[in-house]
């Protein structure tokens, strides 16, 4: 049997012909995700935030500082954005990647590896714009505890601070920093969901392993770890920028960054952003397909 053959015998996706999931099952997958690994981003932007001058925290001594001055209820600041940023973003993305690749796959044809990256970077795309304003918004909540009091935003929650940004600094600030956003979600989707599909077709094809549990966490680690270091220096310029208050163009904040923390400042964060980016990514892969494992035994399609 080629390696080809193995891959859709064990892929239940293209095994079961003519199963069309519903759109939002990406962001949805997404949300439950967030609801697990927000501590950790909201970790990652404060060590991304945080000033150059005086001593650095590292990991854990920023969550140890952050449930020290919040509360334990201090991680979970800003949870509203995220999960509008996942309904907006991750929908988007993961709902026009899964489109394309139902209408690419013809049989057991599937798309070429360099097709899927095609497709994701496309969805990246505009999932970045979709998701932008709950970007900004998700950046502002889980910094502004790290801001004096007196430049504190304060918002209530997500709806709030959607009407006072629009309010107080216009419609403009909704899509501030909306281009490097952009691109983030580019690098991001093509390295996450193009990579994963990669991943686990080579697990299908040059293992023993099925399109089970297993496959599914081994594919989005892999895939968490290419994400990261793909995307490191792109998530910092676009965190540094929705939590500014100034308004520098990238040129410039890229020289001033450069000037005062050298090349290390690409990868700030790197590896609170692995640990939740990892998380994350097999959280959502794994809630993702097990939504798609439900739909297919609703539907009666299920081996």
């Amino acid at each position: 049997m080629s390696t080809t053959a193995r891959t859709v015998k064990k892929d239940k996706d293209v095994a079961k012909k003519h199963i069309h999931y519903p759109f939002w099952f990406g962001g949805s997958a997404s949300c439950f995700a967030a609801c697990v690994t927000h501590p950790l981003d909201l970790v990652k932007v404060r060590l991304q935030t945080q000033s150059h001058e005086g001593p650095k925290k590292n990991m854990m001594q920023m969550f140890s500082h952050v449930a020290r001055d919040d509360g334990i209820g201090g991680l979970y600041r800003g949870l509203s954005a995220s999960l509008l940023r996942q309904l907006t973003y991750s929908t988007t993305r993961f709902g026009v990647y899964e489109k394309q690749k139902e209408y690419f796959t013809t049989g057991t044809t599937q798309p070429s590896f360099l097709t899927l990256v095609g497709m994701a970077s496309t969805s990246g795309f505009l999932g970045g714009v979709a998701g932008n304003p709950a970007d900004v918004l998700n950046v502002r909540m889980q910094h502004d505890a790290a801001l004096p009091k007196a430049e504190r935003r304060n918002y209530k929650h997500a709806i709030d601070g959607l009407i006072r940004m629009t309010r107080e600094e216009g419609a403009k600030s909704l899509w501030k920093g909306v281009w490097p956003n952009s691109m983030r979600a580019v690098l991001m989707t093509a390295s996450q969901l193009a990579s994963y599909d990669g991943f686990k077709r080579i697990i299908l094809a040059h293992t023993s392993l099925t399109d089970n549990l297993t496959t599914h966490f081994t594919a989005s680690l892999a895939a968490g770890f290419v994400a990261t270091t793909i995307c490191s220096p792109v998530d910092v310029i676009k965190t540094r920028i929705m939590s500014s208050t100034e308004n520098k163009s990238i040129g410039v904040l890229l020289r001033d960054i450069y000037r005062a923390e050298g090349l290390g400042w690409m990868f700030r964060g790197w590896v609170p952003s692995f640990i939740r980016l990892g998380p994350h990514t097999i959280a959502t892969f794994i809630f993702l397909e097990q939504h798609k494992k439900i739909y297919r035994s609703l539907k009666g399609v299920d081996s």
